[in-house]
């Protein structure tokens, strides 16, 4: 259990990501730069899901990240459902932060077409803090939510619902007033408790063996990536998603031992990140449309759950689904731009209405 001095620090770390966060909220390039020195440590690790890749320090993540999005977008907007934050059990503070990127998108990014409408893509960031200053970030961007929106995903269509996911129903994602550690500690251990039950199966028997009523609300929602999609209750999660999986990769969380976890809690809220956080072997076919390669891959999962009543009622998970497919071999970005190959990839001009 933490300290009063641990609480202060949890809380402390909040405010100073949300000086980032607000000028995020009305994007534009001088405050946000200004932002990203104040927060960030300047020799901060930065990794960002594919294809932006490992970075250093608060201006290569502008200049890499941030500012082909904001051309592309130029009324580029962020909006957080879920801040919340907490200890791990190596001794790391961390800030997660879950919601979406939105603006209107009027000229090519990563070789997506411009639709000249609202788009909107979410993201999922985790950042360790030193004495005040983020030293860390791991960060998913859903690539794949934007392709799908301008009708340009090259690859398998998914099996779950595609849509704008939501924040959560209690609407208190946005954590505020004193961390509670009793509450906080119970939370992760509930969902550590659950994801044990998970790995049962199939090697200690049937789907029995995961006790998933015992962890799940009946009315539970799965929010996957896009490429996967949306599950609602404990039939959907099993049929859109985790069934797929587990056929095609049954040694899921045998080949552990050396990846790096940080879960933490904060309230009825735990999260985890890790980069990456699984390792297992596509061995067989029924997952993504992709054929058993049988050849062993990581993943990289940042993963939000909200408990009510002691059960879990929602989870927000993000999959750098992009860099799966690289390291079986397949550019989607390449296969992106094969797709568009008909498609008018230059600026839209949106009139204003009024000449």
């Amino acid at each position: 259990m933490q300290s009063a001095k641990a609480t202060d620090v949890h809380s402390g770390n909040k405010a100073c990501l949300a000086s980032l966060r607000a000028v995020m909220r009305d994007f534009a390039a001088a405050p946000v730069r200004a932002a990203l020195d104040a927060v960030f440590a300047a020799d901060a690790a930065v990794h960002l899901c594919h294809p932006l890749g490992d970075l250093t320090g608060p201006a290569a993540l502008y200049d890499t990240a941030y500012a082909p999005l904001a051309a592309a977008w130029p009324d580029l907007e962020r909006r957080d459902c879920i801040v919340m934050a907490g200890r791990d059990e190596h001794g790391f503070d961390w800030v997660g932060c879950g919601g979406y990127y939105t603006g209107t998108f009027l000229t090519p990014w990563l070789d997506i077409p411009p639709t000249g409408h609202q788009v909107a893509m979410r993201f999922h960031e985790f950042y360790r803090f030193e004495e005040g200053k983020v030293v860390e970030v791991q960060a998913l961007w859903d690539i794949p939510e934007v392709m799908m929106q301008a009708k340009a995903w090259p690859m398998a269509p998914s099996l779950g619902r595609e849509w704008q996911v939501p924040g959560p129903a209690a609407q208190d994602g946005l954590r505020t007033g004193a961390w509670d550690a009793a509450q906080s500690t119970a939370s992760c251990n509930l969902v550590l408790e659950m994801l044990e039950h998970l790995q049962r199966y199939p090697g200690q028997g049937g789907p029995a063996v995961m006790q998933m009523e015992r962890f799940w609300h009946p009315r539970m929602n799965w929010y996957g990536p896009a490429g996967i999609g949306t599950a609602r209750g404990i039939a959907g999660f099993r049929n859109w998603h985790q069934i797929p999986f587990l056929n095609a990769m049954p040694d899921r969380g045998q080949n552990a031992c050396d990846l790096t976890f940080h879960f933490f809690g904060d309230g009825p809220y735990a999260a985890v990140t890790g980069w990456p956080n699984m390792r297992q072997t596509l061995s067989h076919d029924g997952w993504l449309g992709i054929a058993a390669a049988g050849k062993q891959i990581e993943l990289r999962s940042l993963d939000f759950w909200r408990l009510e009543n002691g059960l879990i009622r929602e989870n927000w998970v993000l999959v750098d689904l992009l860099d799966v497919y690289r390291q079986l071999g397949v550019d989607v970005l390449a296969r992106l731009r094969e797709f568009n190959k008909a498609r008018n990839m230059g600026p839209i001009a949106i009139p204003d209405g009024m000449t």
